[in-house]
């Protein structure tokens, strides 16, 4: 048992004194640390049932109250749910509270599966919980939530999953908890008056860590040698642009931050770390001389390598995005914002206070510093200008300054009062969102409870608008809304009308056909699985368009799109030149290209088919492009991909795209439309992408198929029992294929590095480099090159032969120029040990005739 719930077993008598008494124990004696008075006095209010809202700052231990409040649902034999706005905060939150409370006691939804679904604590983003909310309402088994991150409520795009619960739990008690709340009397109004409970707000300013702020008129890198030097590191240098990041990270090589000790520790850190991407190189030498990145666009690999180094300290400087604000886990004594303005996707504007306190309130942890600091930097011009007039005042007989001008975009002017505002003003009040669409709609609609009421879901839609927190003109807006949605569902048959049978009037009726659980992604993948019967499996081109329709449903990512375009507007470019087209019809032609769209109108005449009878659906939502297709067309690696392209400050954005294409073949293409070539299409990407990073796989497989995902059983972790990839003879077939593929890649481009990697080496018989290099020696004397193309990757060149329980050879036909064919490379596949291995799978025995 863990040690917290341990406690509560002995406890006799569970109510609000005792338990407080216990937590303060368990605090006290394992956590060994005392708590502060916002948190006595939040708990205090939880265990009698008060709902809480928690305004205290980043660093002061609100996560400990969230932990109370479980212990007290446990105690009362209830249920509770943690939320969270992002899935990483999500999975570390379910870690710990397994830690506290045991696995058996703890669960986790995401979009990518379920562990232990039906604990009584459930870890969850608010989005599923929301609609949790929506199809069960009051009856939903949610007696206790905690909200963290609850600024989110304002998000003009994902605040209504914040509100919902508020508005249908009527029974449940609520932790909203945040740092940057601002004025929430509305939300309490609201929300005291829909579950007749008080609510207390819990706010305080102490910091464990005090800040001291400071307004800088020096050049950049002055100024951070200046933190740096007067013993202010480890310090994290906010940008608003990865383009910005990385160019600071190259700024600061030029400065020397750490001693010979931090780097020698570094170094013995970075022992066995693979800098193996493209971008790669350049974070390693960042993180020899002691200085961090940190972006969406990095590989997670290399953000969680650099938040373990700065946890050991032995980071100086990291740049960064603004991402700082939320789940980023780096012990950061200084802040050092570059600007205090940023572009929102629509207009460059000045940090709200919000924002600015979100990531101020990463200064100063508490158990690292005594003293947090915030520093502002001027503009860069202003900044200059000020050098100038210095330089100017100091040389006799003064020159006329030439100024330097502010940038003409991406720039709001600021100074040192914006700054002195931003620290002294409380966050903006938070502003209500809500939306409705048509998977509101049919949550509603499909709720049990309503089936014999009369105006059934319809009528909760209308009244759900009415509980809303927004204001009169929005709420007639909606239920505008809500009349046309309903009419477009009626008309598409996915609803209907009919005389009630249990009450005097009529009732509404849904399609029985309709999926129970609804969501637009789904609806896309139901889209595909339609899609998928209009190709014929015996086409050459199957495997490519069912890629193609995967591809099509998933997120653009821009900043790859864009690439592509430009990489074609170069060709097309060079080839206008050199038929001497002139210039304004070059610009002309130029105009009209954009991004590989393969099967475009066959896609898109597909869709408008298919929404005629799922109206809910938006042209937005169907993409045609060719990333993945592309990749697998020219069997480029994910290395060769960023390198054509020009990706490398954006390897991350690329592996996110392929994880969730290589998902969606896995988990929407049905069995039945697998093709030997699909099959050979997700093994290509699974072998690419666990070369990256195969943990990320392994985790996402584990939850898919060990631990309850869209259909599997929902288990604890502990629980969960180990894969046999063997067991699916096709899969595992095309994953070994997949694996030779890639090593006769390697070999024939001669990049025996990346052969070495693309195998499983054994401990007493390891395939080096060299080894590779003079083993392909006699091949290459004999042969000149190595052929590999599509006939190099037929089925009949892979040979594949089992030798026991879990045991196979394997051996792959080289092609060379003559035909020969005599060549092969011999391995084997041993699963006796661990069946589900996460890298490669094959060990090599030769390679020769």
């Amino acid at each position: 048992m863990s040690p917290l719930y341990q406690r509560l077993s002995q406890l006799e008598e569970p109510d609000a004194d005792g338990l407080f008494e216990l937590f303060l124990e368990w605090v006290l004696e394992d956590l060994e640390i005392d708590l502060y008075p916002a948190q006595e006095e939040a708990i205090v209010e939880l265990l009698t049932d008060n709902h809480v809202i928690l305004k205290t700052p980043t660093g002061s231990g609100k996560s400990l109250v969230a932990v109370a409040m479980h212990l007290h649902a446990l105690a009362r034999g209830e249920r509770s749910f943690y939320t969270s706005p992002i899935k990483a905060l999500v999975n570390e939150k379910f870690l710990d509270l397994c830690r506290i409370f045991g696995p058996a006691r703890v669960g986790m939804m995401t979009g990518d599966g379920a562990v232990n679904r039906d604990a009584p604590i459930l870890c969850c983003t608010a989005e599923i919980l929301s609609n949790i909310a929506l199809r069960e309402g009051k009856d939903a088994d949610a007696a206790y939530v905690v909200m963290d991150e609850f600024h989110y409520y304002a998000d003009p795009e994902r605040g209504v999953a914040w509100q919902i619960p508020l508005l249908l739990f009527e029974d449940s008690t609520f932790l909203l908890m945040s740092a940057t709340l601002g004025d929430t009397r509305a939300i309490e109004t609201c929300l005291e008056e829909r579950t007749g409970k008080p609510v207390m707000v819990v706010a305080s300013d102490e910091r464990p860590v005090p800040l001291t702020f400071e307004y800088s008129e020096v050049p950049l890198h002055e100024a951070i040698e200046n933190l740096a030097t007067s013993g202010k590191a480890p310090i994290y240098l906010v940008n608003f642009t990865q383009r910005a990041t990385a160019e600071q990270a190259q700024n600061l090589m030029s400065r020397n931050f750490s001693s010979k000790e931090d780097k020698k520790a570094i170094a013995k850190e970075l022992v066995g770390a693979r800098f193996d991407t493209p971008y790669g190189k350049d974070v390693q030498r960042y993180l020899k001389h002691g200085v961090g990145l940190h972006h969406g666009g990095l590989l997670p690999k290399y953000r969680l390598l650099v938040e373990r180094l700065s946890r050991k300290g032995l980071l100086k400087v990291i740049s960064g995005t603004d991402t700082l604000g939320v789940g980023v886990n780096i012990p950061i004594r200084t802040v050092v914002f570059t600007k205090l303005c940023k572009y929102d996707g629509t207009s460059t504007r000045i940090l709200s206070v919000r924002d600015f306190k979100q990531i101020a309130g990463r200064a100063g942890r508490k158990g690292y510093d005594d003293e947090g600091f915030v520093v502002a930097q001027a503009p860069e011009h202003v900044i200059e200008n000020k050098r100038l007039e210095a330089k100017s005042s100091n040389i006799r007989g003064r020159r006329k300054i030439v100024r330097r001008q502010p940038p003409k975009r991406g720039y709001v002017p600021w100074n040192a009062d914006t700054f002195r505002r931003l620290v002294a003003d409380a966050p903006e009040p938070l502003a209500p969102s809500f939306r409705i669409d048509h998977g509101m709609m049919l949550n509603l609609l499909q709720r049990p409870q309503d089936a014999y009421r009369k105006g059934g879901g319809y009528r909760r839609l209308i009244e759900l608008i009415g509980l809303s927190h927004v204001h009169q003109g929005r709420k007639r807006r909606l239920r505008r809304r809500a009349r046309r949605l309903f009419q477009a569902l009626k008309r598409a048959s996915i609803v209907r009308v009919e005389p009630a049978e249990y009450f005097r009037g009529q009732a509404v009726v849904v399609n029985e056909d309709l999926q129970v659980e609804f969501s637009l992604m789904q609806t896309l993948a139901l889209f595909l699985v339609e899609a998928l019967t209009a190709l014929d499996p015996a086409h050459p081109d199957y495997a490519l368009d069912v890629l193609t329709l995967c591809e099509a449903i998933l997120e653009s990512p821009r900043a790859i799109l864009l690439r592509q375009m430009d990489k074609l507007k170069g060709e097309l470019v060079a080839e206008l030149k050199a038929a001497g087209v002139d210039y304004e019809d070059r610009m002309k032609r130029l105009e009209e290209v954009t991004w590989p769209k393969p099967r475009a109108s066959f896609i898109y005449g597909l869709f408008d088919g298919f929404a005629e009878i799922h109206p809910w659906v938006e042209h937005d939502n169907i993409q045609p492009k060719s990333i993945m297709r592309d990749m697998y067309e020219r069997y480029l690696s994910f290395n060769d991909y960023v390198r054509e392209l020009g990706l490398e400050r954006s390897e991350g954005v690329l592996l996110r795209y392929l994880s969730n294409g290589f998902k969606t073949l896995v988990q929407s293409v049905p069995e039945s439309d697998r093709t030997d070539e699909v099959m050979d299409v997700i093994a290509f990407f699974r072998t690419a992408l666990t070369r990256v990073d195969a943990s990320l796989i392994a985790e996402w497989e584990r939850l898919m198929y060990g631990g309850g995902g869209a259909a599997g059983p929902s288990v604890a972790l502990d629980q969960l029992p180990p894969l046999d990839i063997s067991q699916d003879t096709r899969s595992f077939q095309a994953r070994v294929r997949a694996e030779l593929h890639a090593l006769v890649k390697a070999l024939a481009e001669g990049d025996w590095e990346e052969a070495a990697a693309s195998v499983r080496q054994a401990p007493d018989d390891a395939w080096e480099p060299d080894r590779f290099e003079a083993a392909m020696a006699p091949f290459l004397a004999d042969y000149g090159r190595l052929i590999f193309d599509h006939g190099a990757r037929l089925t009949d060149k892979t040979h594949i032969k089992p030798e026991g329980k879990h045991r196979w050879t394997v051996a792959q036909v080289l092609v060379d120029p003559e035909g020969d064919n005599l060549w092969a490379i011999h391995g084997a596949v041993d699963l006796s040990e661990d069946t589900a291995p996460s890298g490669p799978m094959i060990t090599l025995d030769r390679v020769g005739t």
